[in-house]
């Protein structure tokens, strides 16, 4: 299955917990659409959010982030993993 990281600007700063809330919103509506979110990582003060998701697409993906919370992600690329 591709997988994507997706890249979500806020309009102003972003917590930590914001975004867990988030991520826990999507773990739990990912299961409908085949899709497995992996990781997330922050940029508190600039109001990033980065996430890391195994999709059939990147328009599933972004299905199960409106779905989930409504943050739909205003980039999302296919990536390939690379070694340590």
């Amino acid at each position: 299955m591709p997988l994507f990281l997706d890249i979500h600007t806020l309009d102003g700063p972003v917590t930590l917990n914001d975004a867990t809330q988030a991520h826990d919103a999507d773990l739990r509506t990912q299961g409908g659409h085949g899709v497995e979110y992996v990781r997330y990582w922050v940029d508190e003060a600039s109001g990033k959010i980065f996430c890391l998701v195994d999709a059939p697409s990147a328009d599933v993906a972004a299905d199960v982030h409106r779905e989930a919370h409504g943050l739909v992600a205003q980039e999302i690329y296919e990536v390939t993993e690379g070694g340590h």
